[in-house]
């Protein structure tokens, strides 16, 4: 295994800034990579938003609370999740090169340390969790299974991405179950007729905006997977960006327009004004740009496309926040 430094070595908030005893602690739920925190986030953040709109509720403070209940609790997960990743992956994580320094495999942390660390994690989110409705709080702990799994799913299969893309995505379901009112006011007006079940139809939304972000996470994580397609090959870790080989640009593409589409119906479904549409042209012409960059050997540049889909995630949900202003302002979708 060569030592070849990871691209942003030193760089980051962590290394500059600091204490040196609390360094491998923040490494390893790694606050010093916050992009991940707000992959994470933004499909919850979608999701009440999206429930605004299918219910044409004005927010109040619980929906401002979900709001910061939702970015804490992703901080914490997100940490809590790279841990348990880390004690489950720390064999191979010292044979990759760039992972090799991470706070297990490089010994700074013990496993039962990081168990600790895990588990406190945990707990505070738990308490979090429980300001929710009683759907909201089942999705949560429904999502335990997901987070649990993932890190056998690279020796499983090829698509651990479409896995992680399940995973992350959660919060768009349990964000939109958060915030409506579906628990407390029955019937609800629906913002669409369908001959359906009035609460299957009242689910769709958040079911599509749920697959979007699947693939759109299947896109942005077979990015990330490149810079480690050398490495993985050498250790037999799986990875979508393996299986694709020489078409990633076509595989991500097609994730990419596949991700554009369910939320497109996503917001059909949901009844958002015109804005969103807008909105939503804004985010394909964003994927679109990543697509047409990406190179299979170039794995600097595919980190940068990588932490771009923090914009991307914004400009959908400014998207939908904006679909959903438009008819709270009285004018007809």
């Amino acid at each position: 295994m060569t030592s070849t430094p990871l691209p942003d070595a030193g760089s980051n908030w962590v290394d500059r800034h600091a204490p040196e005893g609390l360094k491998p602690w923040l490494k390893l739920g790694r606050f010093d990579r916050p992009i991940g925190v707000w992959l994470l986030l933004l499909p919850g953040w979608q999701g009440i938003a999206l429930a605004l709109a299918q219910y044409r509720k004005t927010p109040d403070l619980y929906d401002a609370w979900l709001v910061v209940g939702f970015a804490i609790g992703a901080c914490l997960m997100r940490a809590a999740g790279c841990a348990f990743n880390d004690i489950v992956d720390r064999d191979i994580d010292a044979q990759v090169a760039r992972t090799a320094q991470r706070p297990i495999p490089s010994g700074q942390i013990s496993v039962r340390q990081a168990w600790a660390f895990v588990i406190g994690s945990s707990l505070i989110s738990l308490l979090i969790l429980l300001t929710l409705n009683l759907t909201a709080i089942l999705l949560g702990v429904g999502s335990l299974a997901l987070v649990a799994a993932y890190p056998f799913m690279k020796r499983i299969t090829w698509w651990p991405q479409a896995w992680l893309g399940l995973t992350f995505n959660w919060g768009a379901l349990m964000g939109f179950a958060a915030a409506s009112i579906l628990v407390s006011a029955w019937p609800v007006p629906l913002a669409v007729s369908a001959p359906i079940h009035p609460i299957v139809a009242l689910l769709i939304p958040a079911l599509l905006l749920y697959l979007g972000g699947m693939f759109w996470t299947l896109g942005y994580d077979t990015l990330y997977a490149l810079q480690d397609i050398e490495d993985d090959a050498m250790v037999g870790v799986k990875s979508s960006a393996r299986r694709l080989g020489g078409n990633i640009q076509t595989g991500v593409g097609v994730f990419y327009i596949l991700a554009v589409v369910f939320a497109g119906l996503a917001g059909a479904f949901a009844g958002l004004g015109p804005l969103f549409w807008i909105g939503l042209a804004a985010y394909a012409l964003h994927l679109a740009w990543q697509t047409r960059r990406v190179r299979a050997d170039d794995g600097a540049l595919a980190l940068r496309l990588f932490r771009s889909n923090r914009e991307a995630g914004f400009v959908l949900l400014i998207a939908i926040i904006l679909g959903v202003l438009w008819p709270l302002q009285g004018v007809a979708p």
